[in-house]
């Protein structure tokens, strides 16, 4: 659905490298906006040498196609270790806060090519529940029903997701609407063979809860494995309360064997808490 290519150029004598994604999905003008305001512009508020200079976006003037251009980087396929890659989160999740003091985004962003709906929010529960709604919705759309899974996702939505999100805003607790990734896996994040530092790209970020982002993390396919969730919880202390970290993490990674542990916890859902 897009394509990469880096472009070197000459300008008053001086070579300059730029990084130019192309877009081709049907939807690629409001894509290409949501990588430039998503992807790179958002974060580098916070995280400037983590990032890929944003520079601009586009549309093709005579294509059905648009366009995000950054400075190019040398990026090495390494995987950061955990204290480098959790360095660069801590800074992210502690220095950002919503502009609405809510939760999602100013403008539509796509997960690769899924929508996300970042109308905003004043808790974390509706936004999250509205996302994974619209995630099935589509899912559905492509790949045709699936009755089995209907019947755990409405139970799921029923008892767990109030269960374990609900808390987090209730009760005298809070939890801070914060920038996140959105889609942090070892794919996504890889060393800048210059600076060595570690850079985050291809994003979907949103305002979220913090722990969001380590929802990647649960899954053994991925290189960034429980030590980068454990050096997280060294850094950043779990949002409360504390005991139900490790199911919000199951939650958030949402495995449909995951989904029928959890509502076989939580049986009476919120009225359990």
């Amino acid at each position: 659905w897009s394509s990469g290519y880096k472009i070197d150029v000459e300008v008053d004598g001086e070579e300059k490298e730029y990084f130019l994604k192309v877009i081709h999905r049907p939807n690629h003008a409001e894509m290409a906006l949501g990588e430039f305001e998503k992807s790179q512009k958002a974060m580098f508020q916070y995280i400037p040498n983590n990032v890929s200079i944003p520079l601009a976006y586009g549309t093709f003037e005579h294509e059905p196609k648009s366009f995000f251009l950054t400075i190019f980087r040398e990026l090495r396929d390494k995987t950061p270790d955990p204290s480098k890659l959790v360095h660069v989160l801590e800074k992210l999740h502690t220095l950002s806060s919503s502009p609405t003091g809510k939760f999602g985004f100013h403008v539509s962003t796509f997960n690769g090519v899924v929508p996300i709906i970042n109308e905003w929010c004043d808790t974390w529960e509706e936004y999250f529940s509205r996302q994974f709604q619209s995630d099935i919705r589509w899912e559905q759309s492509i790949r045709g029903p699936d009755s089995d899974f209907d019947k755990v996702s409405d139970e799921f939505f029923q008892k767990v997701v109030p269960r374990l999100l609900r808390p987090l805003q209730t009760g005298g607790r809070s939890i801070k609407p914060t920038l996140v990734h959105g889609d942090l896996w070892h794919g996504n994040a890889q060393i800048d063979m210059t600076t060595e530092e570690v850079i985050l790209f291809d994003s979907c970020c949103c305002y979220a809860h913090n722990e969001l982002e380590l929802h990647m993390m649960r899954e053994p396919r991925y290189r960034f494995t429980g030590d980068y969730i454990s050096k997280y919880k060294e850094v950043m202390q779990p949002s409360e309360p504390k005991e139900d970290f490790d199911d919000r993490n199951s939650l958030y990674a949402i495995v449909k064997e995951e989904m029928q542990r959890l509502i076989d916890k939580y049986p009476t859902g919120f009225d359990s808490f």
